[in-house]
C-alpha cells in the first residue's frame, strides 16, 4: 500500500491553517496530515484539533513549546518511517506553499528519491520583494557554486521523500539547525547520490500572520555552508 503523509510545522497559524487543511485534503487524495504546533500562543492547535475530530486523516502533535523548525521536521520524519509511509511531503503552513503541486510531488517519487519544489527554474515564480529577494535569489546561487552541488533550489521547505528510496538517510544526521537545516537535506542528500528531480513552484508571499525567520538565520546559514565545504575537502 503506498501510504503518503503531508507534513507541516505551526507556531502562530491560526489565520492559515484551516484553509492549509482545507485545500490538501480537497486534491482528493489518499494521504494523512501531520501538523506539529509548538504551543502557538494564538491556539493554533485548538483549530487542528477541532477539525480532526472529523477528520481521521489528520495527526496533530502538540510540543511544549517553541523547541525549533529543524526538531519539528525531524520528529515529522521519524514519525513517517515508524508508521511505514512511502512517501513524505513537507510544505510551510503559511500557504505560500500551493498544495495543488502536491499531486506532482507524489506522482514523481515514483521514479526520484526526493524532489524539491524549486523558485529558480523555466515556470518558477518567488513573490518575494526588494532585499528579501536578491538574498534568497543570491543565497541560492552561491551555496550551489561553493557547495558545487547540482540543482537551483536548497532552502525551499516544499519537498517530497521517497523513504522506501532513502534507506541510508535520515533528518537526524543533519547538524544544522534553523533553517540551515533545509539548506544541508539538500547538500547532504545529493551527496550521497540519490535521485533528486526540480519542480518548478510559485512562492507566496503570507496574507496573515508574521514571517519566523530571525536575521541571525543569515549568519548562521552562512557558516554552516564554510562548515559543509570545509567537511567535503577534509575527506
Amino acid at each position: 500500500m503506498n501510504k503518503i503523509l503531508v507534513f507541516t510545522a505551526t507556531y502562530n497559524e491560526s489565520e492559515n491553517i484551516k484553509e492549509l487543511i482545507s485545500e490538501i485534503f480537497s486534491l482528493n487524495k489518499k494521504i494523512d496530515l501531520l501538523v506539529v504546533d509548538d504551543n502557538s500562543p494564538d491556539k493554533t492547535y485548538e483549530i487542528v484539533e477541532k477539525i480532526s475530530q472529523e477528520n481521521k486523516n489528520i495527526i496533530l502533535k502538540k510540543r511544549e513549546g517553541k523547541l525549533g523548525l529543524n526538531t519539528a521536521h525531524i520528529f515529522g520524519y521519524e514519525y513517517a518511517i515508524v508508521n511505514n509511509y512511502e512517501k513524505l511531503i513537507t510544505m510551510d503552513a503559511d500557504l505560500s506553499h500551493e498544495p495543488k503541486e502536491i499531486p506532482k510531488i507524489i506522482d514523481l517519487l515514483n521514479d526520484n528519491s526526493f524532489v524539491i519544489g524549486s523558485r529558480y527554474i523555466p515556470g518558477g515564480k518567488n513573490d518575494m520583494t526588494k532585499f528579501r529577494l536578491l538574498l534568497s535569489i543570491l543565497g541560492n546561487k552561491f551555496i550551489k557554486v561553493f557547495l558545487n552541488s547540482k540543482g537551483t533550489e536548497f532552502t525551499s521547505s516544499f519537498r517530497g521523500f521517497n523513504l522506501k528510496k532513502l534507506k541510508n538517510f535520515h533528518f537526524n544526521q543533519v547538524e544544522s539547525k534553523g533553517y540551515s537545516f533545509f539548506m544541508e537535506t539538500v547538500i547532504r542528500i545529493n551527496r550521497m547520490g540519490h535521485k533528486s528531480y526540480e519542480i518548478p513552484i510559485h512562492f507566496r508571499n503570507r496574507e496573515f500572520g508574521v514571517s519566523k525567520i530571525p536575521k541571525v538565520e543569515i549568519l548562521r546559514t552562512l557558516s554552516n555552508v564554510f562548515k559543509l565545504f570545509l567537511k567535503k575537502n577534509h575527506k
